[in-house]
């Protein structure tokens, strides 16, 4: 039961050059949320997710409702 929850801050990302992604670590297993860009591949870190807690606040940050794809 949740009395006191923290208030998540709406922000906005581009969906027609940004794509939510989770890049996950071959070697340890941690997880970044963030955007790779759609045209040149490269990634911006957004937070890390410890739980998947960290993950909906992710998605509900960004109002993402769709599945994010893992990229290793």
């Amino acid at each position: 039961m949740i009395f006191f929850r923290k208030k998540v801050k709406k922000e906005t990302y581009d969906p027609e050059h940004l794509k939510p992604v989770i890049r996950v670590s071959i070697c340890t297993g941690e997880q970044t949320a963030g955007f790779k860009e759609i045209q040149g591949g490269k990634f911006r870190e957004v937070m890390l997710i410890r739980d998947d807690d960290d993950l909906e606040e992710f998605k509900e940050r960004y109002g993402i409702k769709e599945e994010i794809e893992r990229i290793y």
